[in-house]
């Protein structure tokens, strides 16, 4: 599927793609309804600004910080605005990190962290798949996010990893 490109809308404000359509870029694409994406909480009112002068509509605030938006295009667009420790670093490496179609993509470690983080069976789910796919050196890294930003969660990156492998036929 071919999504929105929010460079032009947002910038300078650094942006990434996370949800299904960011998982495609590590596993076989899955169907979804909606464009997920992050920015730093701290560029909240710029974004807003910039999305409703770019014609976006206003539909709804996210429980988890953020809101959701109806692009000019009738896309729905889910805008998170993080304050996650690592996200600076995050949104950075996205810039040079991009999909088949352009779009600034959450690098895997950091995709599998804020997935775990937020718990839902669907990310639960995908992380499984990403990691089954992943090679030693991202599944190293990945290790390595966790340690420094979610140790008690090491078990069950491990578990996940064993899983994804299993499902993938690489055990």
């Amino acid at each position: 599927m071919k999504w929105i490109n929010l460079t032009p809308i947002l910038s300078p404000i650094k942006w990434a793609v996370i949800g299904a359509v960011a998982t495609r870029h590590y596993m076989p694409e899955r169907l979804t309804k909606d464009l997920d994406v992050i920015i730093n909480r701290a560029d909240r009112s710029e974004a807003r600004k910039k999305l409703i002068n770019a014609g976006f509509v206003f539909q709804n605030e996210l429980t988890i910080g953020g809101a959701v938006w109806l692009a000019p295009t009738k896309d729905q667009i889910d805008v998170i605005e993080g304050d996650q420790p690592w996200l600076e670093e995050a949104l950075h490496e996205s810039q040079s990190n991009r999909d088949q179609q352009g779009l600034p993509i959450l690098p895997f470690r950091f995709l599998v962290l804020l997935k775990f983080q937020s718990g839902r069976v669907q990310d639960l789910a995908d992380i499984t798949r990403m990691l089954g796919q992943a090679d030693d050196s991202t599944l190293d890294k990945t290790r390595q996010v966790f340690q420094s930003y979610e140790p008690e969660g090491i078990r069950d990156l491990e578990s996940m990893i064993t899983l994804g492998k299993l499902e993938m036929g690489k055990c």
